[in-house]
C-alpha cells in the first residue's frame, strides 16, 4: 500500500500517530514550511490534446519540485500557495495564543495541513485531559475548500475529532480557491475562529453528559451495530445478540472497557464513545498515515462524527 503521509514535521511532543521529524519550537512559519517538506510552489498550466488541441477551462495544477500534476482545476480556480497558506494560519495562531505543532502533506501533495494547539484543555472525571487544536488544511484539488477545524484530542488515549458536520457545523471555517471570493472569505475567517473556544466549552460539556450515563449491554451492542452493521446476520429477537454482531463491533466492544483511559469512568457512555474512536485512530487500516488520513480527511472523520451524534442519542434515553 502507498504511503498517504509524503512528509511531516512537529514541535514538542510526539504526535499520536508517531509520524514526522522532529524541530525546535520557535520556528518560523517559513523554517516551518521548510521542515516539513513543503518549499515547493504550485501553478496552473494549459492542457492540450495529442493533436495539440487547446483544452479550454480546463487548467493542470503542476507543482515545481517535481512538476507533478496534483489535480485537473478550473479556469478561474486559483491555487493558494503554502508559503501563503503559511502566514495566513499563523496570524491565527499569534492572535489565539495557539502554537503551531504539526504540518505534513499527504496524497502526494494534494493536501497541505497545520495542527495548530490552542492554549485551551480540560480535565474530567479525575485526570482524563482533552487538549484543543485547530486543523488547518490547504488542499491543491479541485473541488476541496480550504478549511480550519476544531479537533480536541484525548490525551491519555491520543483519540482524535475534527468536528464539522451539522449540530457542530460552525466549528469549521471554508473558502473557495475562486479569486474573487478569496480576500473576503478570510476576513470573515479571521472573525469566525472566535467559535473555537465556545466550541471546546461546548465538547466538554457533551463529555461530562456522556461519562455520567451508564450504557446497558444491549443498547452499547445496537449502538455498534448501527455504526458498523452486519448485513449477513439477521435479527432474531427485540435485541441484538453479541453472536449477531459484526468482527468490528465485537472488537470495539471488547475495547470499551479496555482502552486506555477506561478507568476514568467505567460504565459509561463516554468510555463506549472513545472505544469507537480509539479504534478507527490506533487498530483499524493497515498502516499509521492510513489511520491519519482517514482520521482527519477520509471516512473515520466522517465516522466519529456519527458516533458522537449517536452516543449523545443513546446516553439522552439512558
Amino acid at each position: 500500500m502507498a504511503h498517504l503521509v509524503e512528509t511531516m514535521a512537529y514541535a514538542g511532543e510526539v504526535p499520536w500517530h508517531g509520524l514526522g521529524v522532529r524541530v525546535p519550537h520557535d520556528l518560523s512559519p517559513y523554517e516551518m514550511q521548510v521542515a516539513a517538506g513543503l518549499d515547493w510552489t504550485v501553478e496552473k498550466q494549459s492542457m492540450s490534446t495529442s493533436e495539440g488541441i487547446v483544452i479550454p477551462n480546463k487548467k493542470a495544477l503542476v507543482r515545481s519540485s517535481d512538476r507533478s500534476v496534483l489535480s485537473i482545476v478550473s479556469a478561474t480556480w486559483e491555487p493558494c500557495q503554502n508559503e501563503t497558506a503559511f502566514q495566513f494560519f499563523d496570524e491565527f495562531c499569534r492572535a489565539g495564543d495557539m502554537q503551531m505543532h504539526t504540518a505534513g502533506s499527504l496524497k502526494n501533495g494534494r493536501i497541505v495541513w497545520v495542527l495548530a494547539k490552542v492554549d485551551e484543555s480540560f480535565e474530567l472525571f479525575g485526570g482524563d485531559r482533552v487538549d484543543s487544536y485547530l486543523l488547518f488544511s490547504n488542499p491543491h484539488e479541485f473541488g476541496h475548500s480550504i478549511d480550519i477545524r476544531f479537533t480536541p484530542i484525548r490525551v491519555v488515549c491520543n483519540n482524535t475529532l475534527t468536528l464539522s458536520l451539522r449540530s457542530v457545523s460552525n466549528n469549521s471555517v471554508k473558502f473557495s480557491h475562486h479569486k474573487q471570493n478569496f480576500e473576503i472569505t478570510l476576513k470573515s475567517a479571521k472573525k469566525m475562529l472566535g467559535l473555537a473556544q465556545e466550541q471546546f466549552y461546548s465538547y466538554r460539556q457533551t463529555a461530562e453528559s456522556l461519562g455520567e450515563k451508564r450504557y446497558r449491554d444491549e443498547t452499547a451492542i445496537e449502538y455498534l451495530d448501527n455504526l458498523f452493521p452486519n448485513f449477513s446476520e439477521k435479527k432474531r429477537g427485540e435485541y441484538l445478540h453479541w453472536d449477531e454482531l459484526s468482527k468490528t463491533s465485537k472488537k470495539i466492544y471488547q475495547l470499551i472497557e479496555t482502552q486506555p483511559g477506561h478507568q476514568f469512568r467505567p460504565g459509561s457512555w463516554w468510555n463506549v464513545f472513545n472505544a469507537v474512536t480509539y479504534f478507527t485512530d490506533h487498530e483499524r487500516g493497515d498502516s499509521a498515515d492510513a489511520r491519519l488520513a482517514s482520521a482527519w480527511f477520509g471516512k473515520s472523520r466522517v465516522l466519529k462524527v456519527k458516533a458522537l451524534e449517536k452516543a449523545i442519542e443513546y446516553s439522552k434515553a439512558a
